[in-house]
């Protein structure tokens, strides 16, 4: 069985390797950036996202916090902190489990597949289920107004209208509560 210490290691390692631009803060491996992309078949294509990180001690026994440090229309996502409401992450999350499955699988799978009925967003959330068409109108303008030219060099990220936010709570992805509904949205992810 491996230490804690070098799972994360490897995970982060992996991460890097990957086609995802990382950046760790204070050279820390706790603690990163990492740039997320909108899946293609989606209305986030063509959004850059730009996510913080926080691997507790326990990985990969306790989850990662995440954040959308840039703006983000979803009813899963909360606009002002960029929590995630993510059942996998939130409940169910297992150690074999990686960052690499956050970011190709769970995070692409949340943003084709919302889960209205358990919303962090409820604006966004009323408006996918009463005007789907005006909801994706929405989401595409959130991604040119809040989701373009991001990099990990920016020090204020679109859409922070100057705040400093780097003491915003992220989402500790392992404590936030969900309720069957998005377990029954959100499924069983194939790995």
């Amino acid at each position: 069985m491996t230490s804690p210490k070098r799972r994360m290691e490897k995970d982060v390692m992996e991460l890097m390797m990957s086609d995802h631009e990382v950046s760790l803060i204070q050279d820390s491996i706790q603690q990163f950036f990492v740039i997320f992309k909108g899946p293609g078949d989606t209305p986030y294509v063509g959004g850059t996202w730009k996510i913080r990180v926080e691997l507790p001690d326990q990985y990969p026994i306790k989850s990662p916090s995440i954040g959308f440090t840039n703006k983000i229309y979803h009813p899963n996502i909360d606009e002002g902190s960029g929590s995630v409401c993510l059942d996998v992450i939130n409940q169910t999350w297992l150690p074999m489990f990686g960052l690499l499955n956050i970011f190709e699988n769970f995070l692409p799978h949340l943003l084709r597949y919302a889960n209205p009925s358990d919303p962090l967003n409820t604006e966004a959330s009323t408006l996918m289920t009463k005007d789907e068409a005006k909801y994706t109108d929405t989401v595409k303008h959130y991604v040119q107004k809040y989701a373009k030219n991001v990099t990990l060099d920016d020090d204020e990220v679109n859409g922070k209208d100057g705040e400093d936010d780097e003491d915003d709570e992220l989402s500790d992805v392992g404590s936030l509560s969900s309720d069957d509904e998005e377990e029954e949205a959100v499924g069983a992810l194939d790995l």
